[in-house]
């Protein structure tokens, strides 16, 4: 089942080199602009919609441009929700190799690579996808939340607030906010 799983990795990541690559410069222009609009729109503090909001960033930010790539991504994610961590890396790790510049991919191996606990290489993939997408509020809140595991409290806060300073409304990052504000200002939890 393994070699089954690694040789049709590498028929859809053989096809991704081959897909059109207009197709993922023609869709980019426009969904970086609706990314930049959207995360305006998260910014207001009365937003009522932002979960909508944050729906659509994911939805955009999971496009590559190329259908094998998110046929990658889509069969990563679906072995990371079923808990196979290895044959999630192994889709994603696949994608990566095919498609280096796609944040979402790096960010989706850091969530598996998480699960299997292993935070040094979940940190390395975080902070690619943030290098690929200085916007990414929920690779900067996986960052807190392993540094925070970590025990890493300053770095973890930073890493939190950069993300509540992205995407103000989610309630996972206020919770940790107030609590490293405790822990840190020496208040028992």
């Amino acid at each position: 089942m393994r070699v089954r799983s690694a040789i049709l990795n590498l028929v859809v990541a053989a096809f991704a080199v081959f897909a059109t690559a207009s197709l993922a410069e023609a869709s980019d222009g426009a969904d970086t602009q609706e990314v930049a609009r959207l995360l305006e729109e998260l910014q207001a503090p009365d937003q009522q919609s932002w979960q909508r909001i944050e729906r659509q960033i994911a939805r955009l930010w999971s496009r590559s441009g190329s259908a094998s790539a998110d046929l990658l991504l889509q069969r990563g994610r679906d072995a990371t929700r079923r808990g196979d961590t290895e044959s999630a890396i192994d889709h994603l790790t696949a994608l990566i190799d095919h498609a280096p510049d796609f944040a979402e991919a790096y960010h989706s191996r850091a969530t598996a690579w998480f699960m299997a606990g292993r935070l040094g290489m979940a940190i390395d993939d975080l902070q690619q996808a943030l290098v690929l997408n200085p916007h990414h509020f929920s690779a900067l809140a996986g960052l807190g939340r392993i540094f925070e595991e970590l025990r890493a409290f300053d770095r973890a806060r930073k890493a939190y607030e950069a993300s509540y300073a992205i995407h103000p409304h989610r309630d996972d990052v206020k919770a940790a906010l107030d609590r490293l504000d405790r822990r840190l200002s020496g208040i028992e939890l």
